[in-house]
């Protein structure tokens, strides 16, 4: 096994561009295909590097056709027996997420 460089830690450089492409998603939503693009390469760098995208992130894109998600635009969301459904308007798959209840309320 070889060993590792002195420095940051390439899957720390990986999650601060994955951080920084994110940013500059939500900054060009007025063009959709710049901001498809930088989805895609956000997705690209974690499936390299092995690295998990969190929920926020997870959530702001399709996943069968990699659109950035503008609800109003090319997103549906419904609340429905439970669950919060997206639809994506461009490919119109479908998401549904669990709504959990929260158990800690104070009366």
């Amino acid at each position: 096994m070889a060993k590792s460089e002195k420095g940051v830690p390439v899957k720390q450089i990986a999650r601060e561009r994955i951080e920084i492409l994110f940013s500059l998603v939500h900054d060009k939503q007025d063009n959709p295909e710049l901001a498809d693009r930088y989805v895609s390469l956000a997705r690209e760098i974690s499936m390299r590097q092995r690295l998990r995208l969190s929920k926020q992130q997870k959530r702001s894109f399709c996943r069968s056709c990699g659109a950035h998600f503008v609800p109003g635009r090319n997103l549906r969301v419904r609340v429905q027996h439970g669950k919060v459904i997206y639809t994506c308007q461009e490919c119109g798959n479908v998401v549904r997420i669990p709504v959990r209840k929260n158990t800690n309320q104070v009366r």
